[in-house]
């Protein structure tokens, strides 16, 4: 008779503890992030800014200001185009203050930059996941030729500098549909660390028993993959997303602040910081508004990273 995965998990083997936690209701993960103050704080931010992403056509409707939208009457002519008005600007009219020069809207640019920071990030984590689970298991349960390959190409890939090489070629490459090229790039040179891992725990994973016990009972080696192994992966995959998220969100960031990330004037947080160098002492808030939400967007996957991984893994393994 075989031995289901579901069956060793009940038994509480320490091996498949994290799973146990994740399935039993007294240690699931919400039940233990929502119990935490900390990781309630960076939910509501992140739901925020994901908000912000999903309806920013009608939040600026609200604000009344467009991101492309320039307000020549909020800006000095003869100061060089410096905001009128103190903290860059802020009014009931401006809620976040105007861009120097061209009299833009912060908030409305902010809140459309969310959107394609969040775009960016969550859509190279997604594509980096998917090939960072699909070649890791490849190499970790064929072993042999296989894994001597891919083993070889993500060592390829990881010897090269990659924010330098982003930047290389992301600079020779055409800005029309700059956003899905970042999300290419990064990814091509993201999914060999999550395939890294994936790889070392299903090697482990096809040697135990209930994998044993699958395949003397006649599975295949695509159920045994996706339906013995898969499954006691998930804790370390969400993990893994959770932190990469932020991580791609700062790499867009930098690539837009050095110039080769999003072209204007779509907006983003990252160009909005690089606009702000030269206005550091005479409009602060100019930097300091785009550099606080990309800061805290950026703590909160952070911090709520490393709750997850205290949850799904509470012994620290």
């Amino acid at each position: 008779m075989s031995i289901s995965s579901t069956e060793l998990e009940a038994a509480g083997s320490p091996e498949t503890g994290d799973l146990v936690a994740a399935t039993d209701p007294r240690r699931s993960v919400w039940h233990v992030l929502l119990r935490d103050p900390a990781a309630i704080a960076c939910l509501v931010y992140i739901g925020i800014v994901i908000l912000m992403a999903v309806f920013a056509p009608l939040i600026v409707r609200v604000s009344g200001w467009g991101p492309y939208d320039f307000d020549q009457t909020a800006i000095d002519p003869n100061l060089g185009g410096i905001p009128l008005g103190s903290w860059g600007g802020m009014s009931a009219e401006h809620w976040l203050g105007v861009e120097p020069q061209s009299g833009r809207d912060i908030f409305a640019r902010i809140v459309y930059g969310a959107r394609a920071s969040m775009l960016i990030a969550v859509s190279a984590t997604a594509l980096t996941t998917v090939l960072g689970v699909v070649f890791g298991l490849l190499a970790g349960y064929f072993g042999g030729r296989t894994d001597m390959l891919i083993s070889r190409l993500m060592e390829f890939l990881m010897a090269f500098p990659a924010l330098i090489f982003m930047i290389a070629v992301l600079s020779a490459l055409p800005a029309d549909n700059r956003q899905y090229l970042l999300v290419l790039v990064i990814s091509v040179f993201g999914w060999p660390y999550l395939a890294r891992i994936v790889r070392a725990q299903t090697m482990s994973l096809k040697q135990r028993e209930f994998v044993e016990a699958a395949l003397a009972s006649g599975a295949s080696r695509t159920r045994l993959v996706f339906t013995e192994i898969l499954p006691n992966l998930r804790s370390t995959i969400l993990v893994m997303v959770t932190l990469a998220v932020p991580g791609y969100i700062g790499t867009e960031a930098g690539l837009s602040f050095l110039g080769v990330g999003v072209v204007p004037p779509t907006p983003s947080w990252g160009q909005m910081i690089s606009s702000s160098v030269g206005w550091y002492s005479v409009v602060p808030t100019y930097f300091l508004v785009p550099g606080t939400f990309l800061a805290l967007l950026v703590l909160s996957f952070m911090v709520l990273g490393d709750r997850v991984r205290s949850a799904v893994d509470p012994g620290g393994r």
